[in-house]
């Protein structure tokens, strides 16, 4: 019986700390400690927003916060074409052309990392590559494949790309040399040493990578949407683009809006797979 009695409060430890995690209560203030900042900071924004529409400055083109919402809601009912198929549009363009990054500067950066010769040879112009602005490429995707979705993907790509190698190559350059000769000793070799050992240590500079290759392709795919003008597909980029013309602030701040949210919504995502990548990891406080 004694014996019973100290497995069942062994027990019930171990349950104890399941129990809590799944309070609604403590979820519910985890919740709003990681919303209040982010509530405080729109509201501050808005409030400057609103104290600047108010002091008359530019008043004639400057709407403020009430008239760019209203013309954000208008374009989700009524507008024509339909928002959610232009976000469409530029969501698939964004899938396609990250996806394309993300093969090439993984199998360059792979490459690049293991072999001397390339390293000496390109691995500069990888970081170089970094710095250019995106919009300087969109010229040359013109001259290349004319005004078409081909021109923006290339854009895309060469945004997206170094940034990607460059994580993966600092990701192997980091694993550690004991790591290395541990691996090789328990007869990993070739393929089976970067199937196992390498690419499992290199992964939290390669997701760091995978997230900043994401930034630079939203921001490369913006910048060719805005200039290369598709007949027939009309995109976020391409409204921007029409509201300039037409000197319409509203509607092109409602887009802004848009762009701003997936954004967010894409990095939250990131920030996720990293957090949880690192508490794998053991590098984050189990919180208690």
């Amino acid at each position: 019986m004694a014996a019973d009695q100290a497995l069942r409060g062994l027990d019930n430890l171990e349950l104890q700390p399941t129990e809590g995690a799944r309070d609604p209560g403590r979820i519910a203030r985890k919740a709003w400690t990681a919303l209040w900042p982010k509530v405080l900071a729109v509201a501050l924004i808005l409030a400057v927003w609103e104290a600047v529409t108010l002091s008359g400055w530019k008043h004639l083109v400057l709407k403020g916060p009430g008239p760019v919402f209203s013309a954000l809601w208008d374009e989700m009912l009524h507008g024509s074409p339909s928002l959610w198929g232009i976000i469409g549009v530029t969501l698939e363009t964004a899938v396609v052309g990250y996806a394309a990054a993300l093969v090439i500067g993984s199998v360059v950066g792979l490459l690049v990392a293991r072999i001397p010769v390339l390293r000496a040879a390109v691995g500069s112009i990888i970081t170089g590559l970094q710095t250019m602005p995106s919009i300087v490429w969109v010229p040359f995707g013109i001259i290349l494949f004319g005004e078409s979705e081909s021109t923006i993907l290339f854009v895309v790509i060469l945004g997206a790309a170094p940034s990607i190698a460059a994580g993966l190559i600092s990701g192997v350059d980091y694993t550690p040399p004991l790591l290395l000769r541990a691996g090789k000793t328990m007869g990993l070799r070739g393929f089976a040493l970067y199937r196992y050992l390498i690419l499992p240590a290199s992964l939290p500079a390669y997701v760091a990578g995978m997230k900043q290759g994401w930034a630079f392709a939203w921001r490369s795919l913006m910048a060719g949407e805005i200039v290369v003008q598709i007949v027939g597909q009309f995109s976020i980029g391409q409204s921007i683009s029409v509201d300039q013309q037409n000197l319409d602030f509203a509607g092109a701040s409602a887009m802004l809006i848009v762009i701003l949210v997936i954004g967010l919504v894409v990095d939250t995502i990131f920030t996720k797979a990293d957090t949880s990548l690192r508490r794998r990891r053991g590098l984050l406080e189990t919180a208690t």
